[in-house]
């Protein structure tokens, strides 16, 4: 009978802590822990948590009331909450979830062979020092519950833009990038393991900057499409405010970069931009869509947008409505204003705009951008884009799906391919949110 312990880790939130729980898989796995699939059948089980919404923390809040039930059956179970909502409420979360047994914030992941240690002493455990240097460079991380397709690439640390409603500057410290010998080392790696894309992942990616050899995002973003052509390079997040036209024409130049950018506006008021301390105008993210349309005319575009900040009016509304119709966003990630606590927003202003309010204004943002999804995807309708196939569809196992180089997903019959291949594959029609179409040889 094998002695390996299993280690079951839920992640919630963004790409970073899907990143962030592969470098934790890694860590464990060199202390004689195997990843499984099941809670029920672990030994360990590692939350890791995102606070950048109150509803995402109130989900990790359900799941550990459901979890609180396997400790008392097994009350040699280890516990464990990790990153941001770690970070933030520190000490308070053990006091609130007596039955958690350590705490650990996004920096402090290394320690967690200690920790444990310390755990089967009997003891709680907790570290969530952030760190100005720590990137985890050198640790390659486990590819748990992946298609062994498409990888995540960590190329940086931290946020120092400090918008007003966001918490992440103080749960995951100073911006800090990681060396790019490391970077283009890991898609090297997984290029030779078989995998066909990777994505580049850092809170702002645009601010990333290697003064050793003053290397820049562009030239790091071109430095790894040069692993292989056969190799896709797409990256998230990029911040209006750095959007170079040097790393515009990157992308327009380099085929292998996907035609696609992740741009969240999150107002189209200038005023309320400015009291989000985005650092940019309405008129400055127009220009930067023009750049980014001129140079690369079938750019996929996509978009945050928040409903219900802090002294919204009306016409602030209607001026993020008029924005969206204006850029035309393939896709939108789109919430009503939560205030997360010790954020500056929390610490300055007021959240004034009634609940009622916030949540028409959020169903109209909805219903203008499935309109929008529905009218940029028809015009696809006729041509043929090359796709990377991801997975067997949802709905049959007689189609597959896979993404264009705009991000787009696209499901066509099977035939004789497989998850991995590249095809051509023409659209014939489409939903709001999937095109739909055939191979052409």
């Amino acid at each position: 009978m094998s002695n390996t312990k299993k280690l079951y880790i839920e992640t919630y939130g963004c790409q970073m802590n899907v990143s962030d729980s592969e470098i934790v898989g890694s860590i464990m796995k060199d202390i004689g822990y195997e990843q499984g699939n099941k809670a029920e059948n672990a030994d360990v089980i590692f939350i890791n948590t995102c606070s950048i919404r109150d509803n995402a923390e109130q989900r990790v809040k359900k799941r550990l009331r459901e979890i609180r039930i396997l400790k008392k059956k097994n009350p040699n179970l280890t516990v464990g909450i990790l990153g941001c909502m770690a970070e933030r409420l520190k000490e308070k979360l053990m006091e609130e979830q007596e039955f958690v047994d350590l705490i650990v914030g996004p920096d402090a992941y290394r320690d967690l062979p200690k920790l444990i240690k310390t755990v089967e002493t009997g003891r709680k455990a907790i570290n969530v020092l952030l760190s100005e240097e720590e990137t985890y460079a050198e640790i390659e991380p486990v590819r748990y519950g992946d298609n062994g397709i498409s990888a995540y690439i960590s190329i940086m640390r931290g946020c120092e833009n400090w918008c007003t409603y966001c918490v992440v500057p103080f749960t995951r410290g100073k911006e800090r990038s990681r060396s790019p010998i490391t970077i283009v080392q890991e898609a090297q790696d997984l290029f030779n393991k078989g995998y066909k894309e990777v994505t580049l992942l850092g809170q702002n990616v645009n601010s990333y900057h290697w003064e050793e050899k003053e290397i820049n995002f562009p030239k790091l973003l071109k430095m790894v499409a040069e692993v292989s052509p056969k190799l896709r390079v797409r990256f998230a997040t990029s911040h209006p405010k750095d959007i170079s036209d040097e790393l515009i024409q990157a992308i327009a130049s380099t085929w292998n970069i996907c035609d696609y950018i992740h741009l969240p506006v999150q107002s189209g008021s200038t005023k309320m931009l400015k009291k989000m301390n985005r650092k940019y105008s309405r008129e400055w993210y127009m220009e930067r869509m023009i750049a980014i349309k001129k140079q690369i005319p079938d750019c996929g575009i996509s978009t945050d947008i928040i409903a219900g900040f802090c002294t919204e009016t009306e016409e602030d509304h209607q001026d993020t409505l008029s924005l969206m119709k204006w850029v035309e966003y393939d896709y939108a990630f789109m919430f009503k204003y939560s205030e997360r606590p010790d954020t500056i927003a929390a610490k300055k202003f007021d959240d004034d705009i009634p609940e009622e309010v916030k949540s028409r204004r959020l169903q109209e943002i909805i219903k203008l951008q499935g309109e929008l999804s529905l009218k940029r995807n028809q015009n696809d309708i006729g041509k043929t884009f090359e796709v990377l196939i991801e997975k067997v569809s949802k709905k049959s196992n007689l189609e597959l799906a896979g993404r264009n180089s705009q991000n787009k997903m696209i499901v066509f019959p099977r035939k004789d391919y497989e998850p991995g291949d590249y095809v051509m594959v023409k659209v014939n029609t489409c939903t709001a949110a999937t095109l739909i179409g055939e191979v052409v040889e």
